[in-house]
């Protein structure tokens, strides 16, 4: 099924998230805890609804894949997917070894959060309206992406508002103020990344977390 494709823009900054809302297929296969392999097979055997915009992309549909969950695995209904004591963290970094990195640290710290790997900043932009993250933290410098407009475009959806935003960067403040500067909430971490303050920085943010939810 083919269907009017919706700009990366739109995607992320619709005012509701209804049925025909949709993610991409990384986002899928981390719900279901499967392979994207394996999520594309359940599109091609029609078990879950998704089609393909002008551009290739294949969308799946959120309606259908909480169906799926229903039916198949119903302990992970839709309103267990993110505990709401845990933080939700959406790393996205082109770089497999840097990825690896965050993963390794991220281990070690055994915090109560649920992370999120990304390679691409335009399935994160694609995807990031329907996972709602706590905390965004991003490479500034990625392929096919302006960093600083990717930024900009995703605070103005306002079911984004309260997400907080590391940005991590070996560009000179200089620089990007020169492009316009980053969004008031964005915290900005210099190259080589200091673990120990991310490590804190998200410590605290599980707290205020744990508080208020």
């Amino acid at each position: 099924m083919l269907r009017e494709p919706k700009t990366f823009e739109a995607a992320i900054t619709a005012t509701d998230f209804s049925s025909e809302d949709y993610c991409g297929t990384s986002y899928a296969a981390k719900v279901l805890g499967l392979s994207v392999a394996t999520v594309q097979s359940l599109v091609e055997k029609g078990e879950i609804e998704a089609w393909k915009t002008l551009g290739g992309h294949r969308r799946i549909s959120l309606h259908s894949l909480n169906a799926y969950l229903t039916k198949y695995s119903p302990q992970l209904s839709r309103a267990d997917l993110h505990p709401k004591h845990r933080l939700r963290v959406l790393v996205v970094e082109d770089d497999e070894a840097a990825r690896d990195l965050y993963r390794c640290h991220f281990d070690e710290w055994d915090l109560p959060v649920d992370c999120t790997w990304m390679s691409s900043a335009l399935d994160a932009l694609m995807d990031i309206a329907s996972m709602r993250p706590d905390l965004l933290i991003a490479d500034l410098s990625m392929p096919g992406v302006d960093g600083i407009e990717m930024l900009r475009t995703i605070k103005r959806n306002q079911h984004l508002a309260d997400m907080q935003i590391v940005v991590i960067s070996g560009m000179a403040v200089e620089a990007i103020a020169a492009r316009g500067g980053l969004p008031p909430q964005a915290r900005l971490v210099q190259k080589p990344v200091n673990f120990d303050w991310l490590q804190g920085y998200v410590t605290a943010l599980v707290m205020a977390n744990a508080k208020w939810r």
